[in-house]
């Protein structure tokens, strides 16, 4: 059957993929939630979960570098990719020979689309609308900050990366009633050195676990860096960013984020 992704590229797959490659690790555990177990063949290195799978799959490497070699070895019928988290020449590449689906996720909204496709295409459509009731009911639920606190959300240290506008995470801040103090800088995921975030004078800033593993010691930093900030916490980041089932979860978490200002 043909059908068209995310980005809009149109794609060949058969009415039923059993060779499934995942390249994105939200997505990877989203596959396991629609049991999919058996179809499923190869993931990358940074599939977490469902963590029994990283014994039984196949690893073909990072979501940016993986093996294509590996990949060509189990012959997938099926490679679901994404926009952000792989690099276009590879997908691309991998397009000359399979069935490449690529997800472009920025809104919760795009999310439950990319639910629902997939569910769509794997034959697993009850179990994905069942999930993204779930999920919508969750967020219905989420009682957002108010009034809402100028929020600071940091990806990456040496050099300081912070979620700007046109990301998931921006989205996800906005339901917790976060203004994003980096939404009106230039690019996605802008680079600042300590005078920089001084300068957006953040009411709150959230260290993530991934992709960079910020510890305690970091958070001390950034308190002395900005005395007058009311709160400087890590936070579990995959809530933040991962656009999968885990979704489900994700209003309680934020939850107990805001009942911790």
């Amino acid at each position: 059957m043909r059908v068209t992704d995310q980005l809009g590229f149109s794609v060949e797959v058969p009415d039923l993929p059993r060779r499934i490659v995942s390249l994105v690790p939200s997505i990877t555990e989203l596959l396991a939630h629609l049991s999919l177990e058996k179809e499923v063949l190869g993931i990358t290195k940074f599939c977490e979960f469902p963590t029994e799978w990283q014994q039984t799959k196949v690893r073909v490497g990072g979501t940016k570098n993986p093996n294509i070699k590996a990949i060509e070895l189990l012959n997938p019928d099926l490679i679901v990719g994404n926009k952000e988290e792989n690099t276009q020449e590879m997908l691309l590449k991998l397009k000359t020979r399979f069935p490449v689906w690529i997800s472009d996720i920025e809104t919760l909204e795009q999310a439950l689309q990319m639910i629902e496709a997939l569910g769509a295409l794997t034959r697993r459509s009850m179990m994905a609308t069942e999930l993204n009731q779930q999920i919508a009911s969750a967020f219905r639920g989420l009682e957002p900050v108010r009034p809402a606190k100028r929020c600071l959300y940091l990806i990456w240290c040496n050099p300081y990366m912070v979620a700007g506008s046109n990301t998931f995470i921006d989205d996800m801040l906005k339901w917790c009633g976060f203004e994003n103090a980096a939404a009106n800088l230039e690019g996605r995921y802008p680079e600042l050195d300590a005078e920089g975030i001084r300068a957006l004078a953040p009411e709150l800033v959230l260290l993530s676990s991934e992709p960079y593993p910020f510890k305690d010691s970091h958070a001390d930093e950034l308190r002395a860096l900005l005395p007058n900030t009311s709160k400087c916490m890590l936070v579990d980041g995959t809530y933040f960013s991962w656009y999968g089932s885990r979704l489900a979860e994700s209003p309680r978490y934020f939850q107990k984020v805001i009942s911790e200002l």
